[in-house]
């Protein structure tokens, strides 16, 4: 039997997590993401009591985009991050008004945090990338994010063995067990409305809400638009054809974009030094491989 530190292994250069999860297009996605966690009953209490996203989402924000970039590129870091995370999230737990008592670290429910995650590549692909994923390319980039899974130690049974089976998990998941959790209309209220940063002085505020009134728009439309149509039946939220054809344009605006920025701009900072590192590291190998003998 394979024991934790066996199954547990940085991801590697070179693999598809490597090559996009540090793109900034990452970020157009998260949303639909998180809204899905927090539709489920356990993620969405623990959430609504302990997360500060209605008070300080921009930072929360970050710090997110920052975790997840230590995962994949961290190397050992990133072994170290999901155990710090898992320390972090050990005292959370809350009691809904219906008196069930939910547990940040329950099994199901800290795996449906990482379960999200291949719905939200899948659906980043087919939008806002040139390159939508073929069934091919999903089975083998969900072996990657299994690998991810256990490195954020969900429990083995939790995590479907193939995409084929890890899909009729996330239908059965939307039919039975997600919810329109009180939480999920907090964090799109948020999403709309971008609080400012809690240390903003008073008299900026005013500028606060003047510059981020476009971008809220736009994330907020995106949200809803890579939200699954169950989710969004769910949450009583429409989505027209019209609204449709404007996410597409949209994408194809952001895909064609992206890939002509330099590297530096097309990758969030944690991803973009540990792909210069690996680079650096290539090189050196290759002037020892060269050197006299």
């Amino acid at each position: 039997m394979s024991t934790l530190t066996e199954t547990r292994r940085p991801i590697q250069p070179g693999t598809r997590l490597w090559e996009e999860t540090g793109l900034i297009t990452f970020s157009l996605t998260t949303g639909a993401a998180f809204a899905l966690q927090v539709m489920h009953p356990s993620v969405g209490a623990v959430v609504g009591e302990h997360s500060v996203f209605r008070t300080d989402a921009v930072g929360r924000a970050r710090r997110s985009i920052a975790s997840v970039m230590t995962w994949v590129y961290g190397g050992q870091d990133a072994l170290s991050e999901a155990d710090r995370l898992r320390t972090m999230h050990a005292p959370l737990t809350t009691t809904a008004p219906d008196g069930v008592r939910h547990r940040a670290l329950a099994s199901g429910p800290w795996a449906w945090i990482l379960l999200t995650a291949p719905y939200a590549y899948s659906t980043g692909a087919r939008y806002f990338s040139r390159h939508p994923l073929t069934p091919a390319d999903a089975e083998a980039f969900y072996a990657e994010l299994r690998q991810l899974m256990r490195n954020l130690h969900v429990a083995e049974k939790e995590i479907p063995p193939t995409y084929t089976a890890y899909q009729a998990k996330f239908d059965d998941m939307l039919a039975n067990t997600l919810v329109a959790h009180p939480t999920v209309y907090e964090f799109l209220h948020a999403s709309r409305r971008i609080p400012p940063p809690p240390a903003l002085p008073a008299a900026l505020r005013p500028l606060w809400r003047a510059a981020t009134a476009l971008p809220g728009r736009v994330q907020h439309f995106v949200t809803v638009g890579t939200l699954p149509e169950p989710a969004r039946q769910i949450l009583g939220l429409t989505w027209t054809d019209r609204d449709e054809r404007r996410l597409r344009r949209l994408g194809r605006v952001v895909a064609t974009v992206v890939p002509l920025l330099p590297e530096r701009l097309r990758y969030f900072p944690i991803a973009y030094e540990a792909r210069r590192v690996e680079r650096a590291k290539g090189a050196l190998r290759r002037a020892l491989d060269r050197r006299p003998r």
